[in-house]
């Protein structure tokens, strides 16, 4: 079910393609898939996005993710269920999400720089902005969650 709200597939739809695109891009490069499902959730946790929450908690399923895992990306800090490299991930997903007004520290930099090359620590950086760019369209579209599953095929997500 569409909100009565902006559509921005209907209203700006090469824009739209383009940010598409972008996502499809960021995608295919080298961050592992449940790394970047994690971002996902977190800023869209973060950002209180309820569409993009739910379309990525399915979409992590989907690839395999745990459910206990899952619930436990809000408390990534306390959970023993996420390796190092995750945690630099989510650190960083958090940063740029919320930029505090000092910036990105040089702690958390140099933490990220132990698990991310430079060309991975880039291909976060697009990652974090996109998902948060598509939170900010779909917050204010209020979408509703679920409604676009067949389209997105997640459908086949199964919770137990």
């Amino acid at each position: 079910m569409m909100s009565d709200r902006v559509n921005h597939f209907q209203t700006v739809p090469n824009l739209t393609k383009a940010l598409i695109d972008a996502s499809m891009a960021s995608y295919k490069t080298s961050i592992d898939g449940l790394i970047k499902s994690l971002i996902d959730i977190r800023a869209s946790q973060l950002n209180n996005c309820a569409f993009c929450l739910d379309m990525h908690i399915k979409q992590a399923k989907i690839k395999g993710e745990g459910e206990l895992r899952l619930h436990h990306v809000a408390i990534w800090r306390e959970s023993p269920l996420f390796n190092a490299k995750e945690k630099a991930a989510l650190a960083l997903t958090e940063a740029l999400t919320h930029i505090p007004a000092i910036g990105i520290s040089d702690e958390l930099y140099r933490s990220t720089k132990e698990h991310f090359s430079d060309v991975e620590i880039s291909e976060l950086t697009y990652a974090i902005g996109l998902i948060n760019f598509w939170n900010r369209m779909q917050i204010l579209a209020q979408m509703e969650p679920g409604s676009q599953d067949a389209a997105f095929g997640l459908t086949k997500a199964v919770f137990n």
